[in-house]
């Protein structure tokens, strides 16, 4: 299961970091991203990063939010800088992995947590 974490009440500006871990049995990981979605809204996907290897964003969020992966961890973060209040959804993590090496391999996702950027 995934458990994501970091979210909160933050002004227009500000920063916050969310994390999301992995447990359980767990043999590979491959991609690990982040959704948003907020009200009314369809989930729309904020970062994304592929093996380690590569890393994609949503345009609007280029230069400001940073993904990374700590793979001894089986963890990922998104870094949030200057954020603002159209940044405002929560945020779902999703892993893709294999809990043994004849796993097919199915996407996992988090919990979500609220991020709420105020003007």
């Amino acid at each position: 299961q995934l458990q994501a974490s970091g979210g909160g009440l933050v002004q227009a500006g500000g920063s916050l970091r969310l994390s999301c871990a992995a447990s359980g049995s767990i043999f590979s990981i491959n991609a690990m991203g982040w959704y948003r979605q907020a009200p009314g809204n369809q989930r729309e996907l904020v970062a994304a990063d592929t093996s380690g290897v590569s890393t994609r964003y949503k345009d609007s969020v280029k230069g400001r939010f940073t993904i990374s992966r700590d793979n001894v961890k089986n963890a990922m973060y998104l870094q949030m800088n200057s954020l603002k209040p159209e940044d405002t959804a929560v945020y779902y993590c999703y892993a893709d992995l294999k809990r043994s090496r004849n796993d097919n391999g199915l996407r996992y996702w988090g919990q979500g947590t609220q991020v709420t950027v105020s003007s």
